[in-house]
């Protein structure tokens, strides 16, 4: 296992998790986009997720984005860092001894991004602003854990911070934004969620539907906000309800799911 931080820009910071393979193996790869309301990731919760990921037979990376004190308004910067780390982890394919399967595994505010990148990886707008071509930036499909999708649904909460993201709202809710290109799609989030209402994921998955992209969705009864995998690991000492041997399941439901696609 080799542990390796690449830079992207001045900010962005693209963390490789990457085990040691037999000859001629391939693995998939995995690119999480930790949540942290645009202002952190959560790093030891984000480092247990890419070795869970790691032990289900992935190369997992963990991206590091702009946060708000580097940039305001905010996006579309994170979005433009997660498509520099989908071009990064392309090119490194044979060094990094990968195949052609690439997730995005978004949470949280991180799932914003991911979701619009869901949206937008082959938009002009993007292309443009890379200087690149639509099919090394497109992923194979993504996961999303009780993402924000639409920013009129409560979060952030307060109109000073939605300006810090944004200036266009309506451009950076990703429900109003899938299109017929919108890769398939898993999605989990907790019916109580205090933070992120599930309203999101139930928009997300109503506008997938409407353009029939393959999608799967889970709701589970009862969780905090930011149970990432679920488990004892992950969870902080003081916060064992985000332990959860029954949300945690999640991963294994998206692992079967991922197989089943492929």
């Amino acid at each position: 296992m080799e542990i390796k931080n690449y830079s992207i820009n001045e900010h962005a910071q693209l963390t490789a998790y990457l085990q040691s393979t037999y000859p001629d193996q391939e693995l998939p790869a995995i690119l999480i986009v930790p949540g942290g309301s645009m202002t952190h990731i959560p790093i030891e919760s984000s480092e247990k997720t890419a070795l869970r990921f790691n032990a289900l037979g992935f190369q997992a990376f963990v991206l590091r984005y702009t946060f708000l004190n580097e940039q305001q308004p905010l996006l579309p910067q994170p979005i433009l860092d997660l498509a520099a780390a989908v071009i990064m982890v392309k090119m490194h394919r044979e060094e990094w001894r990968l195949n052609n399967q690439l997730t995005l595994l978004g949470f949280s505010a991180g799932g914003l991004i991911v979701s619009l990148y869901n949206d937008y990886w082959d938009s002009t707008w993007l292309t443009n602003q890379l200087g690149t071509h639509s099919a090394i930036l497109k992923p194979s499909n993504v996961i999303l854990g009780y993402p924000v999708i639409d920013l009129d649904l409560g979060f952030p909460n307060d109109v000073d911070t939605l300006h810090q993201w944004t200036n266009d709202p309506e451009f950076y809710s990703a429900s109003h934004h899938v299109t017929d290109t919108n890769v398939p799609t898993f999605l989990w989030a907790t019916m109580d969620d205090p933070l992120i209402t599930v309203q999101n994921t139930i928009n997300y998955s109503l506008a997938l539907h409407a353009h029939q992209i393959p999608h799967e969705v889970h709701l589970f009864q009862h969780g905090p906000h930011g149970m990432t995998i679920a488990n004892s690991l992950a969870a902080k000492p003081t916060e064992p309800d985000h332990a959860d041997p029954h949300v945690a399941h999640w991963i294994d439901l998206a692992s079967e799911w991922l197989q089943f696609l492929t």
